[in-house]
């Protein structure tokens, strides 16, 4: 059986649907720096549920954006590392994050109280 061909108006389509949405680009973001835990994941990722976050890992994970390591420990735990294919949305995740924060800057200019929690780009710009 022929696999259905996927076709998009353009390539930002195609980009959103490898990282679009509210949680992919954060969960991203996070793990610029090196191999990370779901727990950890968790608690950088202020609001995501457990069941989201498993669901955000596994899209990414079959877009090969990331990969899974299992180590078999007691207790067993996972990690997950992006690709270097992966490492190929770091543009996108700087110009996203610049972007942003010219955003809240101009947002203050205008009086508005607005706060940037992480104003470094750790991990994702290298």
């Amino acid at each position: 059986m022929a696999e259905k061909q996927e076709s998009y108006q353009n390539g930002v389509l195609a980009t959103l649907a490898v990282m679009g949405g509210k949680w992919k680009p954060l969960i991203l973001c996070h793990m610029g720096a090196g191999p990370i835990r779901p727990a950890e994941l968790r608690r950088v990722v202020p609001g995501i549920s457990p069941k989201v976050l498993t669901d955000q890992l596994r899209e990414l994970e079959r877009d090969e954006i990331i990969e899974r390591h299992v180590y078999n420990e007691v207790p067993p735990h996972v990690e997950y590392e992006i690709t270097e294919y992966g490492h190929t949305l770091n543009k996108v995740l700087v110009a996203m994050s610049s972007w942003g924060e010219d955003r809240i800057k101009r947002l203050q200019d205008k009086g508005q109280t607005v706060d940037l929690v992480y104003p470094e780009h750790d991990g994702y710009s290298n």
